[in-house]
């Protein structure tokens, strides 16, 4: 059962969801809008400090365990509206746990799995990358932002020019990434897979397969392999 309340007249929820995303540490991603009225024109990654003594973390990590091999989702959904970028100043608000279950037609499911909300705290130094889209052009080459930890690295579709997708993938790669990168949440190129310069429905990046990136383009050579898709958006993105 889908228990979100339905869009704003303009179409759009006038609140924020995050994808959380990992198992060790959670990131959590802002599900973005191009539509610059919806005030979720941002693309950015953040670590919250769950305050709920480890109950929501728990519920997520079993939910995930028994739905990993299915196009099933996980976010954070907020309640209560504010604007986005309050967040970069640090900042307390209340959150409920969603499963996103993508239908067989492609259509998504937002199933609220908790009850009562969960208080979360935002920190200065726990908003990792931060930007408002609209002026960034196509890239040449695929490119995405690398965030993570230890070996749960995560990969998020760099949201250039419209249209375009969105997109989270966890992906293994064959040597460390040092941490210091990873906090600043570079760009990885592949430039063996040009940019489509449009929206598509389906990723480039095919589960289990490997693929080898540039930091920031120029950088260390990175050497991956595909794993679970935690995103992914193609519709609603753009509207």
């Amino acid at each position: 059962m889908n228990t979100t309340p339905g869009p704003d007249h303009d179409g759009h929820e006038h609140i924020h969801r995050f994808l959380v995303l990992g198992k060790k540490k959670l990131f959590f991603y802002h599900l973005a809008l191009y539509n610059p009225q919806s005030g979720h024109n941002y693309q950015a990654v953040f670590t919250f400090t769950i305050k709920d003594s480890g109950e929501l973390r728990e519920r997520y990590l079993q939910d995930l365990a028994q739905h990993e091999n299915e196009r099933v989702f996980y976010a954070l959904r907020c309640p209560h509206h504010f604007e986005l970028p309050e967040l970069q100043q640090g900042k307390e608000f209340s959150v409920h746990l969603e499963r996103v279950v993508v239908k067989p037609d492609g259509s998504r499911d937002f199933q609220q799995m908790t009850t009562t909300e969960t208080p979360v705290e935002c920190k200065r130094e726990d908003v990792r990358s931060f930007r408002k889209l609209g002026d960034l052009a196509y890239p040449e080459y695929l490119t995405y932002l690398m965030f993570g930890e230890g070996d749960e690295i995560h990969l998020a579709h760099q949201l250039a020019d419209r249209p375009n997708w969105d997109e989270a993938v966890t992906v293994a790669t064959t040597r460390p990434i040092d941490p210091a990168t990873l906090k600043k949440v570079p760009t990885l190129v592949i430039d063996s897979i040009q940019d489509a310069h449009d929206k598509l429905i389906e990723s480039p990046l095919k589960n289990g397969q490997q693929y080898q990136g540039k930091i920031d383009g120029t950088g260390q050579t990175v050497d991956l392999t595909v794993g679970r898709q935690g995103w992914w958006n193609h519709t609603s993105l753009n509207n």
